[in-house]
């Protein structure tokens, strides 16, 4: 195994699609893939807003194993770009107040699917995962090492988000939409783009001081 330190959890974020295999109900047993939308929840495990028609949808309900491919080949070179494929089982989740907030944050377009009343979240529970980082990184994980710190709290990162609104758009960015104990997503021009920190922050000093940085790096 030779991965470079976090780079399946940034990729994870540096995306905005993923493709979905479901294993087909019709015909029976065959792998279904389909492209989807999908944010990271604060444990950096995808999440996805489905219809209930979906017929992806229709097979998570029957079995909800599933894969889920990320890929990052901003050159169209797939073979030498980044890409992780995620093994586990999607479960409906309930959309608490913190949850849509953070979905949005990451795909505003999203909310007149809500309004429907016809789409639900569904968040992957990660088996393993194999990520390719190019010629000589790649490697398997278990679930579990993805990120073994605790997850930043969701007041404590929408604490950050408001503190940080003004300064971050004064950087040419759009809005900051996530934090997390590795980095931090901005919208750039209506583009994700990641921020990474040189080391994970445990605490909420550290991470305040590494959004400063993320300021004085980006300011015009």
């Amino acid at each position: 195994m030779n991965i470079p330190a976090h780079a399946p959890l940034h990729l994870l974020h540096s995306a905005a699609v993923g493709t979905l295999a479901t294993h087909a109900r019709q015909p029976e047993g065959f792998p279904y893939p389909t492209v989807l939308p999908f944010a990271p929840d604060p444990q950096h495990r995808p999440t996805i807003l489905v219809s209930r028609l979906a017929e992806h949808t229709h097979n998570l309900h029957a079995d909800p194993r599933a894969g889920f491919l990320v890929v990052d080949a901003p050159d169209g070179d797939v073979l030498n770009g980044q890409r992780v494929t995620l093994l586990g089982t999607f479960e409906p989740v309930e959309p608490a107040p913190e949850r849509v907030a953070r979905y949005l944050r990451y795909h505003p377009d999203a909310e007149r699917y809500l309004v429907l009343g016809d789409f639900t979240f569904w968040t992957m529970k990660l088996d393993r995962l194999r990520y390719i980082g190019g010629f000589g990184a790649m490697g398997w994980l278990g679930g579990d090492e993805l990120d073994p710190l605790p997850a930043l709290e969701s007041v404590e990162e929408q604490a950050l988000i408001d503190e940080f609104a003004e300064a971050i758009a004064n950087t040419g960015a759009d809005r900051l939409i996530g934090v997390d104990r590795y980095g931090a997503d901005m919208r750039v021009n209506g583009v994700r783009k990641r921020f990474t920190f040189e080391n994970a922050k445990p605490d909420m000093e550290s991470l305040h001081a590494a959004l400063e940085d993320c300021v004085r790096r980006h300011t015009k």
